[in-house]
């Protein structure tokens, strides 16, 4: 807090874009919350719409990211005035969008979403899910590059390894921590035995979330914010190589909690826990 430099607090922000962020999410969110309500009322579990709102809710926590990342929310006008973001809430003196909870829903939520089921079951092992982690790295770079670009946000530290200014070290930890959120809570759900114990989801997107983000991504925000200046790009790129690897390392051991695709062929399905009346 007071790090995040007067020339970046002053960047306008886009109206065009905040208005494409804001009403295109939603309008995403709401489809994805009727897939999640059909999916669950057919398969009788809540699993679905719990992940979704799981990640919703877990966007009040944004600006603790924010603080960490160095990432700065634009809130000024092109006159120059604060007060130009559509917001609902500041912390840490950083304003946030109420689209947040939105972007949080689609990016962190999509796998458990369309993938859960066949994880859960067993359909889906360590080939997929790498796949499903190589999705989600392609599709956090679209949304935050397109975001980014357009003057909605920007994260301003001194990241290294960046693409049309986005850090690429933030789209692997979040692709992992998608990964690590989907797969824990597939495990979860294959083991509950009542909407109670989904609700679970709600502090497991937390865990993971920061869990990944501040744990596997602890080197980068270390190094992001020495007080010596000194060698700074060097050392916040040999950290971010670190943060990557440590990443990929955790998805390669989230993926032998799957089975191998020989290994599918001679297991029977298992079926997710539906809720106990």
């Amino acid at each position: 807090m007071g790090r995040t430099p007067p020339n970046i607090m002053d960047n306008h922000l886009n109206a065009v874009m905040q208005a494409i962020l804001t009403y295109v999410s939603w309008g995403l969110v709401i489809v994805m919350l009727v897939v999640a309500w059909r999916l669950g009322k057919k398969e009788r579990t809540p699993f679905y719409l719990f992940a979704c709102l799981a990640a919703g809710v877990a966007a009040f926590a944004e600006p603790l990211y924010d603080v960490a990342m160095d990432l700065w929310f634009y809130d000024v006008n092109s006159h120059g005035s604060a007060g130009a973001m559509w917001s609902h809430f500041t912390a840490y003196g950083i304003v946030q969008p109420n689209w947040s909870h939105s972007g949080y829903m689609i990016l962190y939520a999509n796998a458990a979403l369309f993938a859960g089921h066949k994880i859960a079951r067993g359909i889906w092992g360590r080939r997929e899910l790498l796949r499903i982690f190589g999705f989600e790295f392609l599709l956090s770079c679209l949304f935050e590059m397109i975001a980014i670009n357009g003057n909605a946000y920007e994260y301003w530290g001194p990241h290294q390894f960046r693409v049309f200014q986005y850090p690429l070290v933030i789209g692997v930890l979040e692709a992992a921590q998608v990964v690590t959120f989907t797969v824990v809570a597939c495990l979860l759900w294959n083991r509950v035995r009542s909407w109670v114990g989904l609700l679970g989801l709600f502090a497991l997107f937390p865990i993971t979330f920061f869990g990944v983000n501040f744990g596997v991504g602890s080197p980068v925000i270390i190094a992001l914010h020495l007080d010596d200046p000194g060698s700074t790009g060097l050392i916040v790129g040999c950290a971010t190589l670190i943060s990557i690897a440590w990443a990929v390392a955790l998805v390669y051991g989230l993926s032998m909690f799957l089975p191998k695709e020989r290994e599918r062929e001679s297991l029977p399905a298992r079926l997710p826990a539906t809720v106990a009346a």
